[in-house]
């Protein structure tokens, strides 16, 4: 996959002025970044750049804005993105297009960087529309993504930017594609995945697509209660999507097909009430109270997991297996991120894990930097894993293409 990518390395840039497409959609909370990941992440590409006497102009969205919406400026970020930088000093033009943006352009010297305000103020960058793409080309010399996480959508800054200018992928953006594509490639066998999150209907094409590739599948979260309560378990006042009952079977003889293993618990935490510290208890899932809520998988169905993970060489994690968000159902989850850790630190397992909800179990478990690999993307991350073709990574991979047929 990654063969006719283009890299940094694939453009002239030196002196140039290099439009580059980030992922800044950072938590925050009164008007600052409580969470630098993403920024932090992707600093190898504004370096590379730098050093090469490049100007910087970065592109970014924040939030779903409704038009222009300053709670949802790019501004507070630029003294965040400066300290990431060693305090070198980031600009801030407030218009992404047009004359307030070309002459921020204009007005910087070789090595700044030009943060641009919020594309999403416009309703053209999120409708792809060809004329908003020109003109975001139109303040540079070439292009380059280093937001895999927005690669699933087609927006201007993503796809239509592509057919202006000489693009690559950044080192972020190289970093992920070369991770996903180890885990679903050519993985070296067992090649175990950990699905979890609260609903089968949100993904369905995770499922049919992984079950096809892996050896075990381990089913967590309240998506394994409807794949319980599928197999006739009472499953009380759990979350449970009991219309997709009929689903979650046809998955399973599928799974049976294909020679794919899929654990789902065999023992579970149970409460009354989803709340911290409720008082809970662990029961077979044969023997589920009518009142009772699971919230976690149990002590049997962990060690089960163990197993597996011992015998894995290669695993891929979206989604958690219990309630982490809330003492003490956050027990299994952080077990096996404990386990994955430990196994992906002796070199034993290739670990690659994404998600929103599985990047803040992996924070919360103080294990992120523990995993072989852990991805920034949510969406795009999820629809990877379906088989899906990311426009984003399309218009790069269009671009090597040519670029190859040009050289030739």
């Amino acid at each position: 996959m990654t063969a006719s990518l283009p890299t940094l390395e694939s453009l002239n840039v030196n002196g140039k002025t290099v439009l580059v497409r980030l992922d800044l959609n950072v938590p925050m909370h009164a008007g600052r970044v409580t969470d630098a990941t993403r920024i932090t992440r992707i600093i190898p590409t504004l370096q590379y750049l730098m050093e090469r006497h490049a100007k910087v102009v970065i592109f970014s969205h924040l939030g779903r804005p409704k038009g222009f919406d300053p709670g949802f400026s790019l501004a507070p970020l630029v003294d965040t993105l400066s300290a990431a930088l060693w305090d070198r000093p980031v600009r801030f033009s407030p218009d992404p297009i047009g004359t307030t943006a070309r002459q921020a352009v204009d007005g910087a010297e070789a090595g700044d960087v030009i943060l641009m305000e919020n594309l999403r103020f416009y309703k053209e960058e999120q409708a792809n529309d060809a004329a908003f793409a020109q003109a975001l080309a139109s303040l540079g010399d070439c292009y380059v993504n280093d937001a895999f996480s927005c690669s699933h959508r087609a927006h201007a800054s993503v796809v239509g930017i592509n057919a202006h200018l000489p693009s690559a992928a950044g080192r972020l953006m190289e970093e992920e594609v070369t991770a996903l594509t180890s885990v679903l490639a050519a993985p070296a066998h067992p090649l175990t995945a950990i699905v979890g999150g609260s609903k089968v209907s949100t993904k369905l094409e995770l499922l049919g697509n992984l079950l096809t590739r892996v050896d075990h599948l381990i089913i967590g979260g309240a998506m394994a209660t409807t794949f319980l309560f599928a197999q006739g378990h009472d499953v009380g006042t759990s979350l449970c999507e009991r219309d997709m009952a009929q689903t979650a079977r046809d998955i399973l003889a599928a799974a049976a097909a294909s020679n794919c293993n899929i654990l789902l618990p065999t023992d579970v935490v149970v409460a009354d009430a989803f709340k911290a510290h409720a008082p809970s208890v662990v029961c077979d899932v044969t023997d589920i109270p009518s009142d009772g809520m699971i919230l976690d998988i149990g002590p049997r169905s962990l060690m089960a997991i163990a197993d597996v993970i011992g015998r894995s060489k290669t695993l891929v994690w979206n989604g958690p297996v219990g309630a982490f968000e809330t003492a003490p159902f956050d027990g299994s989850t952080v077990q096996i991120a404990r386990m994955v850790a430990s196994a992906s630190r002796r070199g034993a397992l290739h670990s690659v894990a994404g998600g929103g909800d599985t990047v803040s179990a992996l924070a919360h478990a103080g294990l992120s930097q523990q995993l072989s690999y852990l991805s920034t993307a949510g969406g795009a991350f999820l629809e990877w894993l379906e088989g899906k073709e990311l426009p984003g990574i399309a218009a790069l991979m269009h671009q090597g293409k040519h670029a190859h047929r040009q050289r030739a």
